[in-house]
C-alpha cells in the first residue's frame, strides 16, 4: 500500500459510500486481496465489507489479528493439521486444535453465521462456548474430519442452534454416548436443510430420521452413518424434497434381495451413496439411474460387470466415484455413457483377491477412453495399476477444462508399460492450461530430472501440488523450482534422493510459496541443513526420522529406519506456535 501518491488521488476519485457499495458486490478472495492492497482507504472497507474468510492454515495468523482486520466477518472456514494427516501420516497429537480460535470467536464477531472447521481437534468445551456465544444465529456448522468431541457436544448444538440450516459432520472422529442429539435436533430444528454424518460410527434411530423429516419440510440432503435403508422406509416417505441421499446400507441377514423391493427413494433424488451394496441388490436403484446427477460406489460390493450394467443406465451423471474395481471395461462404458461428467474418481480398492481379475484393473486403456469420451472434466483423481504417456498426452489434447489432476500409480504391477512420463506430463500441462491443482504420485523412475522440470516449466497457474517418486537428483528439483511462479502450497512424498541443502535452496527459489510439507528425503538428525530456507515471516517445524539400531544392525555398521524424516515450512504472521509435541522440533 503506498498513500503517498496513488491513495489520496483515489480517495478523491472513489468516495467510501461508493467504495462500499461495489466491494459489497465482490465476493472472490483473489480479487478481495488485491483491492485492499491498492491503499489504506481500500484496505479499510475490505476489511469492513469482507464477509468470508478462509485460513488455509490454522498457525499461519494469530485469532486475534482475524477479529482486528475482519470483525464483521459472516463465514470463516478453517483448516488444521496438514492433509497428511488424512492418510495417518501425521501423529494425532501433533496439534491443530481450535480452542484458541473459538474463544476468539465466541468474544466478538457478532455478525458469524456459518463456520466450517477442518481437521482440527474440538472438545465438547469448545462447542459449548462457542454455540453459548454464537448458537442463536449460527445458520451452518462444519466440523470436517475434526476429532476430540462427543454427541455430548452434538446435543449442546442441536438444542441451541434453533436457526442451523446446515450441519456437516462428514468423516469425524466422535465420541458416541447415545443417539440422543439426533432426537433433540428433530425437535428444535425446523429449519435443517442438510445433515451430514456420514462415515462417522454414530448410532441413530430409525424413528428420530423419521421426526426430523416431519419437523423439517426443507430438508434436501441427508447422509448418515450405516443404517439399513429397510428401518428407513418411513423416513423415505416423509422426506418428499430430498434430492441427496448417502449412507444407507444393505444387511445380507435381511434374506432375500427382494426385501429391499419395498424401499421407495423420494421422487428429487439426484445424488446417492450406497454403502455394501451388491450384485443382488443394485437393481434397486435401476428405476430413477436416470436422473441422478451424482453417485458414490466407493463403498459398495460390485464387481466389474455390475459397475458396467448400472453405469449405462445413468447418461445424466456429472459427478462419479468409484473404487478401480471398475476397470478399464467400466471406464470405457463411462467414456460413452456420461458426456457431462464433469468429476470422477477412482479410488484404490481393497487388497482382496476375489476383485483383483484382470477387468478390475485400471490402466492407460481406460485413461485414454474417459480423456476422450468425457470432453467436460474439470476434476479427475486415479489410482492406476499401469500408465503410458499416450494417456497423459490424451488429456493434455481432450481435456482443456480440467482444473485439477491427480493420479497415483499403484506398485502392483512388477512392470509398467512406458517410464518415465516426461513427455506425457509436459503434453498434459501444456494442454490443460486451466490446471490450478496437480498431484502426480508415481513409483521410482516414474519422472526423470527432466520431467520434473517440465512440471515447473509449464505449471504456470498451479497453486496446489503433490509429488511423489519424482525425479533423480537435486538437479531436477532445481530445474522444478526455477518455474511454478504461482505455486502457494507445495507437498512432497518418498523422494529419498534430494538433500535437506537442494530442498531449502529450491524452496527460496519459489516466489509465491506459503507452505510445504516434505516426508522421505536424504535428512540430517537435526535438520540443521533446512536453516538455509529460512526467511522473513517462516516458521520450520523438523519431525527428525526414527532410527532402530539392532544388535545384528551394529554389527554391520547399519541401521533401520522406521519413520521418515518430516518437514513442514510455513508463512506465519503469528510466529512460532508453542503446542507442539515433543517429537517436533521448531527450527527457526
Amino acid at each position: 500500500m503506498d498513500d503517498n501518491h496513488h491513495g489520496p488521488r483515489l480517495r478523491r476519485m472513489v468516495p467510501d459510500e461508493a467504495l462500499y457499495c461495489v466491494l459489497d458486490r465482490i465476493d472472490d478472495p483473489r480479487d478481495r486481496e488485491a483491492i485492499s492492497l491498492v491503499c489504506r482507504q481500500w484496505h479499510r472497507i475490505d476489511s469492513a465489507t469482507r464477509k468470508h474468510v478462509t485460513i488455509a492454515f490454522c498457525y499461519s495468523a494469530a485469532p486475534a489479528m482475524l477479529r482486528s482486520r475482519f470483525a464483521r466477518l459472516e463465514s470463516l472456514k478453517l483448516k488444521g493439521k496438514p492433509r497428511a494427516a488424512m492418510f495417518n501420516l501425521i501423529p494425532e497429537d501433533w496439534g491443530g486444535y481450535a480452542s484458541p480460535w473459538i474463544a476468539e470467536l465466541a468474544s466478538g464477531f457478532d455478525c458469524l453465521k456459518e463456520l466450517h472447521l477442518r481437521r482440527m481437534v474440538v472438545t465438547d468445551e469448545d462447542i459449548g462456548m462457542l454455540v453459548g456465544a454464537r448458537g442463536h444465529a449460527f445458520q451452518s456448522l462444519k466440523l470436517d474430519r475434526c476429532s476430540g468431541f462427543s454427541t455430548d457436544g452434538l446435543r449442546i448444538i442441536a438444542t441451541n442452534c434453533r436457526c442451523l440450516r446446515t450441519l456437516y459432520l462428514e468423516e469425524s472422529t466422535i465420541i458416541d454416548h447415545g443417539g440422543e442429539w439426533l432426537h433433540d435436533l428433530a425437535t428444535n430444528n425446523t429449519v435443517l436443510m442438510h445433515l451430514n454424518f456420514y462415515m462417522t460410527e454414530l448410532r441413530i434411530l430409525a424413528k428420530d430420521l423419521e421426526l426430523l423429516a416431519c419437523n423439517c419440510k426443507s430438508l434436501i440432503s441427508l447422509k448418515l452413518s450405516e443404517c439399513d435403508l429397510i428401518a428407513l422406509i418411513k423416513f423415505f416417505k416423509s422426506a418428499s424434497k430430498l434430492e441427496e441421499f448417502g449412507g444407507g446400507s444393505f444387511n445380507v441377514d435381511q434374506g432375500e434381495a427382494g426385501a429391499y423391493n419395498k424401499v421407495v427413494f423420494p421422487p428429487r433424488l439426484l445424488s446417492l451413496s450406497l454403502l455394501f451394496m451388491g450384485t443382488n441388490e443394485v437393481s434397486v436403484i435401476y428405476p430413477f439411474c436416470a436422473s441422478l446427477k451424482k453417485l458414490d460406489l466407493q463403498y459398495t460390493f460390485l464387481n466389474t460387470e455390475d459397475h458396467c450394467q448400472l453405469i449405462q443406465k445413468c447418461p445424466n451423471l456429472e459427478v462419479l466415484e468409484v473404487r478401480n474395481v471398475i476397470g478399464d471395461r467400466g471406464l470405457e462404458v463411462v467414456s460413452n455413457t456420461c458426456k457431462r461428467l464433469r468429476h470422477l474418481r477412482v479410488e484404490r480398492g481393497d487388497d482382496d483377491p476375489g476383485q483383483q481379475n484382470e477387468q478390475g484393473r485400471v490402466t492407460q486403456a481406460g485413461l485414454m477412453s474417459v480423456a476422450v469420451g468425457c470432453r467436460e472434466l474439470e476434476y479427475i483423481a486415479i489410482y492406476a495399476s499401469d500408465i503410458s504417456n499416450a494417456a497423459l498426452e490424451a488429456f493434455g489434447t481432450f481435456s482443456s477444462n480440467l482444473r485439477d489432476f491427480r493420479l497415483v500409480l499403484l506398485d502392483s504391477e512388477e512392470n509398467i508399460t512406458d517410464l518415465p512420463l516426461d513427455n506425457g506430463v509436459r503434453a498434459l500441462l501444456r494442454g490443460c492450461s486451466k490446471l490450478g491443482r496437480f498431484a502426480f504420485y508415481l513409483r521410482p523412475g516414474g519422472l526423470s530430472d527432466v520431467g520434473l522440470g517440465y512440471v515447473g516449466e509449464y505449471s504456470g497457474n498451479i497453486r496446489y501440488m503433490l509429488l511423489g517418486n519424482v525425479g533423480e537428483s537435486d538437479m531436477g528439483l532445481m530445474r522444478f523450482a526455477m518455474g511454478c511462479k504461482k505455486l502457494v502450497k507445495l507437498e512432497l512424498r518418498s523422494c529419498c534422493w534430494f538433500s535437506e541443502h537442494a530442498l531449502a535452496l529450491a524452496m527460496l527459489q519459489l516466489p509465491s510459496l506459503r507452505y510445504v510439507w516434505v516426508q522421505g528425503y536424504i535428512a540430517s538428525l537435526d535438520g540443521e541443513g533446512l536453516r538455509e530456507m529460512r526467511r522473513r515471516y517462516w516458521n520450520i517445524e523438523f519431525i527428525p526420522p526414527e532410527i532402530e539400531e539392532s544388535e545384528e544392525a551394529s554389527e554391520e555398521g547399519r541401521a533401520t529406519l522406521v519413520t521418515q524424516p518430516q518437514l513442514l515450512a510455513y508463512y506465519s504472521l503469528a510466529g512460532q506456535r508453542m503446542d507442539h509435541p515433543e517429537y517436533v522440533v521448531p527450527l527457526f
